[in-house]
């Protein structure tokens, strides 16, 4: 059997995924290493794609748990498979899913790290001395103001955004568009470093934020830039533009209450990604009880249990 079986299959597969679910080739990447691991585990013991079953699915599972994959990860391979099956026997290439009935390991729900009010203040609270700073501010006010993900904002053109009206769009997972609002403070931002971005723009580049060589900044640099940032402004842990978005939305959430409000500003297609900042709202609000409330204070030494 060829040392990597049902290649051809895989490839129309990824090939689907680009151009009729339009997912990033980032995701796209994902997909093809996780099921690399199916046509690797398939190569070993001589088997097609016809021939696997849940028994050869749960195999492979257990082989990957053994070589330490984690909980979150084990989903999201299993999740590939998934994918990969159904589209499978959508062409006939399977007679049904073989990971039909196969649950992964339960994953502890970790809730995303966020900044308070004030820390992100002091995070903001910074001079624009030259064009950098003003490009770093403006990426760090946006980010925070309208709840942006990393790739959204580096993927912004100038022309995505209206000043006049105090709106972005912005294209999202699935290549879907949003149009959100910008607060006060990131047009003013934005405004300083539109002024500025000529200085460092190449000729003809589109880019709302460009790196210093003149081109649209990369994904790594604002991740490097938001910790870079969080250190110089003597924060306790290194900001990172996803932790801008969590803190976006346990704010809005606090404030409002509005779930679904925050469901459309962050652009999540399933409520129930959302709801994960119900909990940081609780949490703060518990925290809240507990220092404030009279008769929830610790127990003192006269207290019986």
């Amino acid at each position: 059997m060829d040392s990597a079986p049902f290649s051809q299959e895989l490839e129309s597969f990824l090939v689907w995924l680009a151009r009729e679910r339009r997912l990033s080739s980032h995701t796209c990447a994902a997909y093809a290493r996780d099921l690399a691991k199916l046509q690797q585990f398939c190569a070993q013991r001589n088997l097609g794609l016809a021939d696997l079953d849940v028994h050869a699915v749960r195999q492979c599972l257990a082989q990957q748990h053994r070589a330490g994959l984690a909980g979150k990860s084990l989903r999201r391979w299993l999740s590939a498979l998934r994918s990969f099956f159904a589209y499978g026997v959508r062409q006939r290439w399977l007679a049904a899913d073989p990971a039909a009935g196969i649950t992964a390991p339960k994953v502890e729900k970790k809730l995303p790290a966020t900044l308070d009010v004030d820390e992100v203040g002091q995070l903001l609270n910074f001079s624009q001395d030259d064009s950098l700073s003003s490009r770093d501010l403006a990426m760090l006010e946006l980010t925070y103001s309208s709840g942006l993900r990393l790739a959204e904002l580096a993927g912004l053109d100038v022309t995505d955004l209206d000043l006049s009206d105090a709106t972005v769009r912005v294209t999202g997972k699935g290549n879907k568009s949003r149009v959100l609002p910008v607060g006060r403070m990131a047009v003013r931002a934005l405004r300083q470093w539109l002024k500025e971005r000529a200085d460092l723009a190449a000729a003809g580049e589109t880019a709302l934020f460009v790196s210093q060589r003149g081109s649209r900044i990369s994904h790594r640099r604002i991740q490097q830039l938001f910790g870079e940032h969080s250190l110089r402004q003597q924060l306790d842990k290194a900001v990172h533009p996803h932790m801008l978005r969590h803190s976006f939305a346990s704010h809005m959430l606090e404030s409002s209450s509005d779930l679904r409000a925050v469901q459309e500003l962050l652009g999540h297609a399933n409520i129930s990604t959302t709801q994960i900042y119900t909990h940081l709202d609780f949490q703060h609000l518990a925290k809240v009880y507990d220092q404030a409330h009279p008769r929830a204070q610790k127990k003192g030494p006269t207290d019986a249990e």
